[in-house]
């Protein structure tokens, strides 16, 4: 059978949806890696790990609150329909980015200085408490049914494109800048190119058009986005989820903060930015293929198979990551490998087990809950952890949360009451989606 060719309004309507994850990506990471660089300047300390320590907290925070963005942000794409929900949290996120490349530090303004930072976390948190599952609704209710993995490693590509921007231009800033310069003000530059390519972005989400499915099937019902009935008729698929997803929060929170952060400590002056560089490059050309290969045998195969293999080489390069590029590539690289797995297969494992009407609520809560939970946590702790020689036992606790999705893809299967719909946006023909095969 031939192949559909994909029109433009589907590609714009795809593309519009996952740069979302690129720009979330892009601020997070380069929080993490800027953090020493800018801690001291919000945090004034004689002790570098006491600043580090506080801008950790900060974004401790701003991970605590992504629950608030799961719920209210999920409840309003269920309740007023995705295209809203992305639109709100774009603009959040936007705000979040222009607000931190804007403010003046504490030699300047005082206290204002690190309370500003904490309110543009926080609407960055909230953002990405919500932006996450209403752009995953959006992107399963319009892709074809036997490709949703591959349409989920869009997810993936966009996380390691954001991560490789931001790594690519912190490694040029610091060697054009110098250490001096990129302290005193380089910093602010990839914060405040985040917070414009949202405003850009905002302006594309204003044309998406609502996908079919939703507008056919929920916009007119009552009880859509209750949480009141999540929880109450969906119990096993809300715990499904939270299994599926602990494993993300935790190794989120440490491999795109902590990680990063220490290793620069241990390495020379940009080193750690050129081995994420690199190590996002090179997932960057295998996440469409891993979509592929999870559309073929099974999302919860690969995600079981994926934990496994990190519970092993991620606990071992990170108690013996040191400061030459080889070592903090092989413990950057093994946290990679599998947030690209996991990125990209829960998108189809979640809304697999929500219906339309509480889909993005579904997704939402429980991704958000265990992002605020361990991703929150895990900065503050493993400086916590370094610093009293307990790195052991931090590790094992992250391990033990991604191991998580071996109980969960037991509990998968009973959980699924019905697949996923399939419909493309509305005014967007059936034909227009890419991959899909024409035929009776």
């Amino acid at each position: 059978m031939p192949t559909a060719t994909p029109q433009p309004s589907h590609r714009r309507a795809v593309a519009a949806t996952v740069v979302g994850n690129f720009i979330e990506s892009f601020d997070w990471l380069g929080y993490g890696l800027f953090a020493p660089l800018f801690a001291a300047r919000f945090f004034p300390s004689h002790n570098s790990l006491t600043s580090l320590l506080g801008a950790f907290a900060v974004l401790g925070i701003g991970v605590l609150v992504r629950p608030i963005g799961g719920i209210l942000l999920g409840r309003h794409a269920d309740r007023h329909g995705r295209r809203p929900a992305l639109i709100l949290a774009i603009s959040l996120m936007a705000g979040g980015s222009l607000l931190i490349a804007l403010t003046p530090s504490y030699a300047h303004i005082g206290l204002l200085a690190p309370l500003l930072l904490l309110l543009a976390r926080t609407a960055q948190g909230i953002s990405h408490g919500g932006e996450w599952p209403a752009a995953t609704a959006y992107l399963m209710e319009v892709a074809p049914r036997h490709r949703k993995a591959t349409y989920g490693s869009l997810f993936s590509l966009s996380t390691c494109a954001g991560a490789f921007t931001a790594s690519l231009l912190g490694g040029a800033l610091t060697t054009a800048l110098g250490p001096g310069p990129m302290a005193s003000w380089g910093w602010r530059v990839p914060f405040l190119i985040g917070g414009i390519l949202g405003l850009v972005l905002l302006v594309l989400r204003t044309g998406l058009a609502e996908t079919e499915i939703y507008r056919r099937e929920v916009h007119s019902r009552r009880d859509r986005g209750s949480l009141r009935q999540l929880l109450r008729a969906h119990r096993r698929s809300v715990l499904t989820a939270t299994l599926f997803v602990a494993g993300t929060g935790a190794v989120g929170g440490t491999w795109t903060a902590v990680v990063p952060a220490l290793g620069g400590r241990l390495a020379t002056p940009g080193t750690m930015m050129w081995v994420v560089v690199t190590a996002t490059a090179t997932m960057m050309l295998l996440n469409v293929p891993i979509g592929l290969l999870a559309d073929r045998i099974g999302a919860t195969r690969l995600l079981v198979a994926a934990s496994a293999l990190f519970a092993v080489t991620g606990s071992v390069s990170y108690l013996t990551m040191t400061g030459t590029f080889a070592s903090l590539l092989f413990t950057y690289g093994s946290g990679v490998v599998y947030l690209v797995c996991a990125t990209t297969v829960l998108p189809k494992l979640l809304t697999d087990i929500f219906p339309t009407k509480v889909r993005a609520l579904g997704v939402g809560l429980p991704n958000a809950v265990m992002s605020a939970v361990l991703g929150g946590i895990a900065p503050a702790g493993a400086t916590w952890a370094a610093e009293h020689d307990a790195s052991a036992w931090f590790i094992t606790g992250v391990m033990a949360a991604v191991l998580l999705a071996v109980p969960a893809s037991l509990l998968a299967p009973a959980a699924t009451s019905a697949p996923t719909e399939t419909a493309p946006p509305t005014g967007t023909r059936r034909e227009e989606l890419p991959l899909a095969t024409t035929g009776s």
